[in-house]
Protein backbone atom coordinates (compact mmCIF):
# COMPACT_ATOMS: atom_id res chain seq x y z
CA UNK A 1 0.00 0.00 0.00
CA UNK A 2 1.31 3.46 -0.83
CA UNK A 3 2.03 6.12 1.73
CA UNK A 4 -0.30 9.16 1.68
CA UNK A 5 2.42 11.61 0.65
CA UNK A 6 4.40 9.30 -1.59
CA UNK A 7 5.28 11.05 -4.82
CA UNK A 8 4.36 9.13 -7.98
CA UNK A 9 6.44 11.24 -10.37
CA UNK A 10 10.13 12.06 -10.26
CA UNK A 11 10.70 15.67 -11.26
CA UNK A 12 11.65 17.05 -13.65
CA UNK A 13 9.82 14.78 -16.07
CA UNK A 14 7.95 14.96 -19.39
CA UNK A 15 4.25 15.24 -18.65
CA UNK A 16 1.42 15.19 -21.25
CA UNK A 17 -1.57 17.48 -20.83
CA UNK A 18 -4.67 17.38 -23.02
CA UNK A 19 -7.30 20.11 -23.37
CA UNK A 20 -10.46 19.64 -25.41
CA UNK A 21 -12.71 22.39 -26.68
CA UNK A 22 -14.86 23.49 -29.61
CA UNK A 23 -13.07 23.33 -32.95
CA UNK A 24 -12.30 27.02 -33.38
CA UNK A 25 -9.37 28.44 -35.31
CA UNK A 26 -7.53 29.85 -32.29
CA UNK A 27 -8.14 27.08 -29.75
CA UNK A 28 -4.62 25.64 -30.11
CA UNK A 29 -3.05 29.04 -29.47
CA UNK A 30 -5.33 29.64 -26.48
CA UNK A 31 -4.24 26.38 -24.84
CA UNK A 32 -0.57 27.12 -25.53
CA UNK A 33 -0.94 30.60 -24.02
CA UNK A 34 -2.50 29.21 -20.83
CA UNK A 35 0.11 26.48 -20.43
CA UNK A 36 3.02 28.86 -21.11
CA UNK A 37 2.03 30.89 -18.04
CA UNK A 38 3.31 27.97 -16.01
CA UNK A 39 5.74 26.33 -18.44
CA UNK A 40 7.35 29.20 -20.38
CA UNK A 41 9.86 26.87 -22.04
CA UNK A 42 7.11 24.86 -23.79
CA UNK A 43 8.40 23.66 -27.14
CA UNK A 44 5.65 23.93 -29.78
CA UNK A 45 7.06 20.84 -31.51
CA UNK A 46 5.65 19.01 -28.45
CA UNK A 47 2.10 20.18 -29.28
CA UNK A 48 -0.29 18.09 -31.35
CA UNK A 49 -3.87 18.71 -32.40
CA UNK A 50 -6.53 16.17 -33.26
CA UNK A 51 -9.98 16.98 -34.58
CA UNK A 52 -12.98 14.85 -33.62
CA UNK A 53 -14.60 12.70 -36.30
CA UNK A 54 -17.50 15.12 -36.57
CA UNK A 55 -15.16 18.14 -36.61
CA UNK A 56 -16.94 19.66 -33.60
CA UNK A 57 -14.09 19.30 -31.08
CA UNK A 58 -10.33 19.81 -30.98
CA UNK A 59 -8.00 17.95 -28.65
CA UNK A 60 -4.73 19.77 -28.02
CA UNK A 61 -2.03 17.65 -26.42
CA UNK A 62 1.10 19.26 -25.03
CA UNK A 63 4.11 17.63 -23.42
CA UNK A 64 5.78 19.87 -20.85
CA UNK A 65 8.87 19.33 -18.76
CA UNK A 66 7.13 19.35 -15.39
CA UNK A 67 9.21 20.65 -12.51
CA UNK A 68 6.83 19.86 -9.62
CA UNK A 69 3.27 18.82 -8.78
CA UNK A 70 2.22 22.41 -8.01
CA UNK A 71 3.05 23.41 -11.58
CA UNK A 72 0.91 20.60 -12.99
CA UNK A 73 -1.97 21.44 -10.65
CA UNK A 74 -1.83 25.13 -11.62
CA UNK A 75 -1.94 24.28 -15.34
CA UNK A 76 -4.96 22.02 -14.88
CA UNK A 77 -6.67 24.62 -12.69
CA UNK A 78 -6.20 27.39 -15.30
CA UNK A 79 -7.24 25.19 -18.22
CA UNK A 80 -10.29 23.79 -16.40
CA UNK A 81 -11.49 27.22 -15.36
CA UNK A 82 -11.38 28.69 -18.87
CA UNK A 83 -14.83 28.89 -20.47
CA UNK A 84 -13.60 27.56 -23.84
CA UNK A 85 -11.99 24.42 -22.40
CA UNK A 86 -14.59 21.68 -22.05
CA UNK A 87 -12.34 18.90 -20.65
CA UNK A 88 -8.79 18.39 -19.47
CA UNK A 89 -6.99 15.09 -19.22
Amino acid sequence: MSKPHEQLLEFPCPFPIKAIGKAEADFRELVIEIVRRHAPDLNTSQVSVRESSGSKWLAVTLVILATNQMQIDAIYRDLSSHERVAWTI
